[in-house]
């Protein structure tokens, strides 16, 4: 029976994959000084319900049902709200900022398409406590350096930088109200995907059209991002980013900055997005704690494509994935196996990563089963016992040596 629609099984080439991906994130986001944190998986509905600005999209996409206490729970389709609940119970225990990831696994029941499923792994970072634009180039700066450790470049990839402060001076001067900015907002997302014609129906309440959106748009509003921008380039990394006030993002708590990010052939889907949040720790906790906050998320799925898309990336990918075996012990004469199996512990609590054949087979196939795990040496236990034969199997090279060596011209050879 397979999975589910919209879920993944994890074959041992796919877990490979996953890990790649989640170690990657990790490294990076370490490198930039966040630390990192997770909740459950299981939340409660009202979490999500909770001063719910952004219409029932996300919670009619919630995997939710009354548990055995008869409470309203949900899986969780984002991180955000946790991270909100959880800075507001304890965060006069943390110094400010607070730089946080995690990588978690989410649930949204949603029609499945192409870079999206029901059940994906996402990497989220913030930054909690800081209000300027240098937190907000660090966020950004972090997302760029993500892409660039899987080997993109400014050829694969660019960060879409927008403004939401932008988008409410500019509806507030024609007029609009909470109500009607909202509805503005939702529909300039849907610029890139929605016909003219039906968007304009949508605007109608609000006053505006599709062409006084698109207006506002190339006129741009470049003091909006000077700061940022000025942060980025001296970070070298102007190349990777396009100011583009279409970029709204759909859930009405950002503030300030807002970006995503897309790959350059305009293939897929967003790859990540995220900006900031001033408002929402305090309206979660109904104003116990008042932090202001920036952050991202990034998905596997999309990344993955992109991934496979990318020559440069996917070589990176096939070389972090390929099986880790350092040293494969040849089983020449079964009459030794336990003196082999004496030297797989002896490899092993060296650090190497050593493997052998569990049951006997001919010495050929023991070679053949070597290269298969990538091994880089080989030691053939056999008949000349204690001498054993130390080969290097991407030279060729071999020599006999007493047992009692083995350890120093294992690490003689990995050192070389």
């Amino acid at each position: 029976m397979p999975a589910l629609p919209g879920f993944r099984d994890f074959y041992p080439e796919e877990c490979a994959r996953r890990n790649y991906v989640v170690s990657t994130w990790r490294k990076v986001a370490t490198k930039y000084g966040f630390v990192e944190f997770d909740g459950p998986t299981l939340e409660s509905t009202d979490l999500y319900r909770k001063k719910n600005e952004e219409g029932a999209e996300i919670l009619d996409q919630l995997y939710s049902f009354r548990d055995r206490g008869d409470r309203e729970v949900a899986l969780r389709p984002e991180m955000t709200p946790t991270l909100a609940r959880m800075v507001a119970a304890r965060e006069r225990n943390y110094r400010k900022p607070m730089k946080w990831f995690c990588v978690s696994n989410f649930f949204r029941h949603e029609r499945q398409q192409k870079g999206r499923l029901r059940e994906f792994l996402q990497f989220n970072a913030d930054i909690i406590g800081d209000a300027t634009p240098q937190a907000d180039a660090e966020t950004l700066a972090l997302a760029i350096d993500l892409m660039r450790a899987f080997g993109f470049s400014a050829e694969d990839f660019v960060v879409r930088l927008s403004d939401r402060k932008a988008w409410m001076d500019f509806l507030a001067s024609q007029g609009c109200d909470e109500v009607q900015s909202r509805l503005a907002l939702a529909c300039a997302d849907k610029l890139e995907r929605e016909p003219a014609e039906s968007l304009n129906a949508k605007l109608a309440p609000t006053g505006l059209t599709v062409e006084a959106l698109k207006s506002f748009i190339a006129a741009g509003s470049p003091s909006a991002f000077e700061s940022v921008l000025s942060a980025l380039a001296a970070r070298g990394l102007s190349d990777f980013v396009q100011p583009d006030l279409s970029i709204v993002r759909g859930l009405a708590y950002y503030t300030g900055v807002v970006f995503e990010v897309f790959d350059r052939s305009k293939n897929l889907r967003a790859l990540a997005g995220g900006g900031r949040y001033d408002g929402l720790i305090a309206g979660l906790s109904d104003g116990a704690s008042d932090l202001p906050a920036i952050g991202f998320g990034m998905g596997d799925v999309v990344l993955g494509h992109l991934i496979d898309e990318t020559p440069a990336a996917s070589a990176l990918l096939e070389a972090a994935t390929t099986p880790a075996c350092e040293v494969y012990v040849v089983i020449a004469d079964e009459a030794r196996r336990n003196e082999a199996l004496g030297i797989v512990q002896a490899a092993r609590d060296l650090g190497f990563a050593t493997d052998f054949s569990l049951k006997p087979a001919k010495v050929g196939r023991q070679f053949q089963d070597a290269e298969l795990l990538g091994a880089r040496q080989a030691i053939v236990v056999g008949q000349e016992w204690p001498l054993v034969k130390l080969k290097n199997l991407s030279t060729r090279q071999e020599e006999a040596i007493d047992n009692s060596m083995l350890a120093r011209c294992l690490k003689k050879t990995e050192q070389s």
